[in-house]
C-alpha cells in the first residue's frame, strides 16, 4: 500500500477551576500563560517545536495546541499525539503545584473536547499528504459524505442542550459547528475540509488535505479509526477508484441530522433526488474501499493495527444498525461515554441534564489527573492499542520513518547544546555570529539529509 504521511492538530479547552466553589483564580490567559512558563523558560516563545518532532504551541483565545510529528504508520501518530496529551498533563501538574505553593486555591484542567459552557467551539485537525492534481477539488469533494456521517464511528458524544432546557445525547461535539463543506476559511465559515494550499514539503508533487471536521477522541481506537479509514480511502481514490455516489443536497443539514439522530437511519437528502442514510453511506463506502484492498493487493500487506481498524469500522457500523453497543463501547467514544453516563443516571435516578453528568462528559475528556481516562483504561473500560510506554517514549523521540526524524533530533542537539536555533515544518535554522546557516526539508519520507548531518555536526 503507498505510504502516506499523516498528523493530527489538537486544541485544548483550558480553565483554571476553584477549589472552593468560588470564582475561578485565574483566567484563561493567565492560566494558559502559567501552563506554559516552562515552555517559556527554554524557547523564549509559546510557539515551539519539540524533539519529538512536534509542534507545541499556544493558540489563538488561550487554546493550548498540540499538532503532531509527521507520521506514516497509524502506531507512531497515536503514540505521537498521545505524547501531546502527556506533555500537556506534566506542564498542568507543575502549573498546579506551583499554585498550590502559593496557596492560590484554584487547579488548572485541560481537557480534549471541542466545545465550552459558552459554546464556543476549539478544533482538532488532521492532515494528510495527498498528491497534487488538477482534480483535486473534485476528488475531495467525492469525500464530503463520507466526513458528514463519518460521526457515527467516530464522534466523540455531545450532550446537546435543547431551548426548552433538555439534554439529549448526540454523536458530535463538532458537527453543530460546521458551516461549510469546502472552502479556504477557517474560523470564518469553518469547512469540512480547508483548501488553503500549505503543502509543507515539496509544492510541485504534494498538497496537504486539512480535514477540520473531526471531534477531539479519548478513546485510542477512535482516534485511529477515524486516521486509517480516511487514508484507506485516499489512496483508493488516488489509485482511481471511484466512490459510491452520494452528494448531499445540503451537506450543513445532513452532519447535523446525523449527529443527532443515534440510529443512523435518518434519511439524507440527495442532490438530484432521493435519500440516503448516514448507516448506507458509511456501510458502502467501506465495502467499495475493501473491495479496492482485495483487487489491488493491499489487504494481505495491512499491519496489524490497519487491520484490526477496518474491522471496527465494519463492527462499529453494525452496533450502530443494531442498536445494540456493547461490541464497540470500549473502543468507539461516543458510546463509551454514553455507557457511563446511563448507568450513572440509572444508579441515581438521574437524567442526562442533571449537572452531574455535565460534570462527569468534562471528567471523561479531561486529560489531566483528575481525569476518568487512565482509571478506565486500567480496569478495561477504554481499550488500548499502543503497548506500554510507546507514549512516554513519543515524548523525547520523534517518528523514525519520516523527516520528523531529521527535525526531531536537530531540535534536540540545539536544545542540549544551548545554541540558538529556529525549526518549522520545512526548515532548520542555526543562528551563528555569523548569521543563520538553514536547511530545507521539502521531502517528508526523508529521514536522512546530508546538509541538515553537517549541521548538527556543527552544534
Amino acid at each position: 500500500m503507498p505510504r502516506r504521511v499523516m498528523g493530527i492538530e489538537t486544541e485544548y479547552g483550558l480553565t483554571c477551576a476553584s477549589l472552593n466553589g468560588g470564582t475561578p483564580p485565574l483566567d484563561p490567559e493567565e492560566s494558559a500563560q502559567r501552563l506554559f512558563m516552562p515552555v517559556i523558560s527554554q524557547s523564549r516563545s509559546t510557539n515551539t517545536f519539540l524533539g519529538n518532532g512536534s509542534r507545541l504551541y499556544l493558540d489563538v483565545g488561550s487554546h493550548p495546541e498540540y499538532a503532531s510529528a509527521e507520521c506514516d504508520s497509524i502506531d507512531d501518530l497515536l503514540a505521537n499525539d498521545r505524547a501531546g496529551e502527556l506533555l500537556f498533563a506534566k506542564l498542568a501538574e507543575q502549573a498546579n503545584g506551583e499554585l498550590a505553593e502559593e496557596n492560590v486555591a484554584g487547579a488548572i484542567h485541560l481537557f480534549k473536547n471541542n466545545l465550552d459552557a459558552e459554546g464556543n467551539s476549539f478544533g482538532c485537525h488532521e492532515n494528510y499528504l495527498v498528491r497534487r492534481r488538477p482534480d483535486y477539488r473534485a476528488r475531495i469533494s467525492s469525500m464530503v459524505p463520507y466526513f458528514v456521517t463519518r460521526q457515527i464511528v467516530t464522534g466523540a458524544g455531545h450532550l446537546a442542550k435543547g431551548e426548552d432546557g433538555t439534554v439529549t445525547y448526540e454523536f458530535s461535539q463538532r458537527a453543530r459547528q460546521m458551516w461549510d463543506a469546502i472552502s479556504s476559511a477557517s474560523t470564518r465559515s469553518r469547512p469540512m475540509i480547508n483548501t488553503r494550499d500549505e503543502p509543507h514539503g515539496d509544492a510541485e508533487k504534494y498538497r496537504r488535505m486539512h480535514v477540520i471536521v473531526g471531534d477531539s477522541n479519548i478513546a485510542q481506537p477512535t482516534t485511529a479509526l477515524k486516521v486509517a479509514a480516511t487514508e484507506a480511502i485516499l489512496v483508493m481514490i488516488e489509485d482511481g477508484g471511484i466512490l459510491p455516489r452520494f452528494t448531499l443536497a445540503d451537506p450543513m443539514e445532513a452532519i447535523r441530522a446525523t449527529s443527532a439522530d443515534l440510529t443512523g437511519r435518518v434519511p439524507l437528502a440527495l442532490e438530484g433526488g432521493g435519500t440516503a442514510t448516514p448507516l448506507e453511506i458509511q456501510r458502502r463506502t467501506r465495502e467499495a474501499v475493501l473491495a479496492h484492498f482485495d483487487k489491488k493487493g493491499y489487504t494481505p500487506e495491512l499491519d496489524g493495527t490497519r487491520s484490526y481498524l477496518l474491522d471496527l469500522w465494519g463492527r462499529a457500523i453494525e452496533a450502530v444498525d443494531s442498536g445494540d453497543y456493547s461490541g464497540i463501547v470500549t473502543e468507539i467514544d461516543w458510546a463509551a461515554k454514553l455507557n457511563i453516563m446511563s448507568r450513572y443516571c440509572e444508579r441515581g435516578g438521574l437524567t442526562l441534564a442533571d449537572p452531574r453528568i455535565a460534570r462527569l462528559n468534562l471528567a471523561y475528556h479531561d486529560i489531566t489527573a483528575n481525569g476518568l481516562r487512565a482509571s478506565m483504561e486500567k480496569s478495561g473500560m477504554l481499550r488500548t492499542i499502543l503497548p506500554d510506554g510507546a507514549a512516554e517514549n513519543a515524548m523525547v523521540t520523534p517518528p523514525q520513518t519520516t523527516r520528523a526524524k531529521i527535525r526531531g533530533e536537530f531540535v534536540a542537539a540545539a536544545q542540549e547544546q544551548r545554541r540558538d536555533y529556529m525549526a518549522d515544518w520545512m526548515n532548520l535554522r542555526l543562528m551563528e555570529a555569523q548569521g543563520a546557516r538553514t536547511v530545507v526539508l521539502k521531502d517528508p519520507f526523508a529521514t536522512v539529509d546530508s546538509a541538515a548531518e553537517a549541521l548538527m555536526a556543527e552544534i
